[in-house]
């Protein structure tokens, strides 16, 4: 009866001092003042995008028409947002592939596009600018947006603040997934995990 009691009792430690030794998640750029929220969504699927939980697919090479697979988040109005989400993109014999939107709904329109071309750039569609080269295939990225409605929104790349854009006022929402721009074509398949939002 002692040798379990006195075995139950090391294993309670080790795994109390194991659980103590997990870090806090907190991974939010600019931290400080922040207040984590869990917005509601819908899936869109169009044309040949599939979406499996938080793999996206666009199974197709045509390069006209819809061609999405999206998850889609509840609208914000003020204040400041942020989203964090990790993307995995593990295949694309495609390119120029949108990864990340914030969505101007007044101006019914794509109001910042996180894309990826074959071969690993990540750019900003409106603009062109190149954010990073860390979108290669088979590789993690962390993406970050900080969105200060109407002053400014702001992308961060594995933490680092990539992109700066002015912010109109107005009403808004964050989709992610694998979506065709204007210029680009499947096949791709992204994988996104550890999605969070925040707000102040």
């Amino acid at each position: 009866m002692f040798s379990r009691l006195r075995t139950f009792t090391v294993l309670a430690a080790v795994g109390a001092s194991s659980f103590l030794a997990v870090p806090q998640a907190s991974a939010e750029v600019e931290p400080g003042g922040w207040t984590s929220v869990s917005p509601t969504f819908t899936v869109q699927e169009r044309g040949c995008g599939q979406v499996d939980g938080l793999t996206f697919t666009l199974t197709c090479s045509t390069a006209s028409g819809d061609q999405r697979a999206e998850r889609r988040y509840a609208t914000y109005t003020g204040g400041t947002r942020q989203f964090e989400g990790y993307f995995r993109i593990s295949s694309l014999s495609g390119t120029r592939i949108s990864l990340k939107q914030t969505f101007n709904e007044s101006a019914a329109g794509p109001y910042f596009m996180l894309a990826a071309e074959r071969g690993g750039r990540l750019y900003a569609v409106h603009g062109g600018d190149t954010l990073s080269n860390a979108g290669t295939v088979g590789a993690t990225v962390r993406v970050n947006t900080v969105h200060q409605v109407g002053t400014s929104h702001r992308t961060y790349i594995n933490g680092s603040l990539k992109h700066t854009y002015d912010s109109p006022g107005g009403s808004f929402y964050d989709k992610f997934g694998a979506y065709r721009t204007n210029s680009g074509n499947g096949p791709a398949t992204v994988v996104w995990s550890d999605i969070r939002f925040w707000r102040k």
